[in-house]
């Protein structure tokens, strides 16, 4: 007779989520469809009262608390604003692995890739030869298509449409429902307004809006 073999089963993720704001607990919930990652609390960093009661039945630790639980516990960044990347560095000190998330109603060719930290939410569909920087949010229901390059510290909106052969700098919010054309270049820290059509490419520090999208403003640095 042959000996049954063991069934290895992956050990339990353990979460905790950057923020304590709504996108906090939008992360949070997606989470809880993602089989192996358990979200266990929220981490703040500027009001220390936050950490006085609970947020949606969960603990809020300080900042500081994270030294004591890099061992067995791992972060990712709930806030939607480019400015993330502040939080980030500030974090980084106590030597927490990032988590890099995707919800499984997503798919990502395996030709493509994405960088720790990033979160990829429901009904997201990447294309092949992709490439996503670190601590990069990709929202539901976006789009980003073939030979595409994402930087690091990017917000992609829900139900953004990014074509193929583009590319979209650090730091760069895109707005919900913008749609980028393939072969375009949008520059680091600018901001493409919702439901904006990008037919040309956008130089760094700006924000565009419309259809045809123009710049509105100038010296701008993400949101």
């Amino acid at each position: 007779m042959k000996a049954k073999t063991k069934q290895m089963t992956k050990p339990t993720r353990h979460l905790l989520i950057l923020g304590t704001g709504t996108f906090a607990e939008e992360i949070a919930d997606v989470v809880s469809e993602i089989t192996g990652v358990i979200v266990i609390g929220f981490v703040e960093n500027i009001n220390r009262k936050l950490c006085s009661k609970k947020l949606r039945n969960l603990p809020v630790f300080w900042v500081d608390e994270l030294s004591r639980l890099s061992k067995n516990h791992e972060v990712i960044c709930g806030l939607g604003t480019t400015h993330r990347h502040l939080y980030i560095e500030q974090v980084k000190k106590y030597k927490i692995p990032f988590a890099t998330l995707v919800h499984p109603s997503s798919r990502i060719s395996r030709k493509s890739s994405v960088g720790r930290g990033t979160f990829i939410s429901s009904g997201v569909n990447i294309a092949a030869y992709t490439k996503l920087g670190s601590h990069v949010n990709v929202n539901r229901g976006a789009l980003i298509g073939h030979h595409t390059l994402i930087g690091s510290f990017v917000t992609i909106g829900p139900g953004v449409n990014i074509a193929g052969n583009s590319r979209i700098e650090d730091g760069t919010y895109i707005g919900m429902g913008a749609l980028v054309l393939d072969h375009i270049s949008v520059g680091s820290h600018s901001i493409v307004g919702a439901g904006a059509l990008v037919t040309k490419d956008v130089p760094d520090n700006v924000q565009v809006v419309g259809v045809p999208a123009k710049i509105v403003k100038q010296n701008i640095e993400g949101k």
